[in-house]
């Protein structure tokens, strides 16, 4: 049988039954992604002759398909969120991608060398790309789209802080792989500098600039425009689509951070006519092509699961993999929120949902496409553990999790209204 024709007939028949799945298991406990999953280990367990999924064999291709993967999701994540910026409202979701984020990485690296013995480069690089919610696999504790009324603290702090720290965690990157690169050359001056100055501030500064300026242009273009001249309205979803590439590219050939610009992007075009019924067609439609995009990404990562992905796994790595997702990360993101107004069981809910995926192997794969890093193996290893257990563990609490504060919620909304009809009534009397 001709390879090519069973994978399209594959990734067909996956990206149709995404029509149906999402639904069907909406009243479930099991998320779709770890449905998928399964699909790839058993599919990549039969005899089919399909290529080799493994991504330490084709980091190039990883870098590529879940670079789109990601900046189609940060389009999407951005679209739906109706919270104008500020930091009143943004407070908890800023605290997670600085105060959480440096934790992390900091606590991760500082274990990945003296508990595995990386070299520090490896290590900080572990920290990295760890660093980052994914914005493709949390949709379950997500805002819903653009016409969806509610959107909670706990929803759009784990929204937001998707969608800012893929762009935030690639300084990082970038440091592991600066200091790579010196400790290979034996240069030991001037990187730093270079690293401060170049990655951590002007390319952030003009991910930010160029996202505002694209996202308000295409606004002006779109909502405004059309109402004062003869200037043609369009409601075509994929202008999303188009917005993402466009946005991401120019930004990268300004050697900008894209992720950043993508979602400042989104953010600004969401932030004009918010009530307008376009943004919900845009959002859907960059929605259903992220969805095709992840249903082939996680089948491939549940192939490489079977196929030597683990293979260097230690049990030092798994255990360090389980306590970051079950301590440092609900550890160092309670300490960023425990002052905020949100209840307790909001604030923990926060913490335990840093949910880890196609983000973690972007820049994974992107550094290593960068320089030799002698870890390279061990560090595949560890990420895709770690990733698989946080699409297991959040993947079966995500839906009982969130149904158990909505509830609460409006439990606590029943009693207010009755306690201020008592008081109206004692008023009254």
């Amino acid at each position: 049988m001709d390879s090519y024709v069973l994978i399209i007939t594959i990734i067909g028949l996956a990206a149709l039954s995404m029509a149906w799945v999402p639904s069907m298991l909406e009243k479930s406990f099991i998320s779709y992604p770890i449905i998928y999953l399964l699909i790839g280990v058993i599919i990549y367990s039969l005899p089919l002759g399909l290529p080799f999924p493994d991504p330490l064999w084709h980091e190039t291709y990883a870098v590529h398909l879940t670079e789109l993967s990601v900046i189609i999701s940060l389009m999407a994540t951005g679209l739906k969120i109706r919270r104008n910026f500020s930091w009143k409202n943004w407070k908890i979701p800023l605290q997670l991608v600085s105060v959480t984020m440096l934790l992390s990485i900091g606590t991760l690296a500082f274990f990945g060398w003296w508990w595995l013995g990386l070299a520090p480069a490896a290590a900080v690089l572990l920290g990295a790309v760890m660093a980052p919610t994914d914005p493709v696999l949390a949709e379950q504790v997500q805002v819903g789209p653009p016409d969806e009324a509610e959107e909670d603290d706990v929803r759009f702090s784990l929204t937001a802080e998707a969608g800012l720290n893929d762009g935030t965690a690639f300084p990082f990157t970038w440091l592991a792989i600066a200091m790579a690169v010196a400790a290979g050359t034996g240069t030991a001056e001037g990187w730093l500098t270079d690293w401060i100055l170049r990655d951590l501030v002007y390319k952030i500064i003009a991910g930010l600039v160029m996202g505002y300026g694209i996202g308000r242009g295409l606004a002006y273009l779109v909502f405004y425009l059309p109402k004062s001249t003869s200037f043609p309205k369009t409601r075509d979803g994929f202008v999303a689509l188009s917005t993402t590439l466009v946005t991401y590219g120019l930004t990268e050939m300004i050697h900008g951070y894209g992720f950043i610009a993508v979602f400042v992007a989104a953010l600004t075009m969401s932030s004009y006519e918010e009530g307008h019924e376009y943004h919900t067609e845009m959002h859907d439609f960059v929605t259903q092509v992220e969805r095709i995009l992840m249903v082939v990404l996680l089948i491939l990562f549940g192939g490489s699961l079977v196929t030597g992905l683990l293979d260097h796994l230690t049990w030092e790595g798994a255990l360090l993999g389980l306590g970051f997702l079950f301590v440092i990360r609900p550890l160092t993101a309670y300490i960023a929120v425990f002052k905020d107004k949100c209840s307790t069981r909001e604030k923990i809910t926060i913490s335990f949902f840093g949910i880890r995926g196609i983000g973690s192997f972007f820049y994974l794969a992107f550094a290593i496409n960068e320089v030799a890093f002698a870890d390279a193996d061990e560090l595949w290893s560890i990420v895709g553990f770690i990733v698989m257990v946080s699409i297991v563990l959040h993947g079966v609490t995500a839906s009982r999790v969130m149904d158990y504060l909505d509830s609460n919620r409006r439990k606590e909304r029943r009693e207010r209204r009755r306690l201020r009809a008592e008081n109206r009534s004692y008023r009254d009397e």
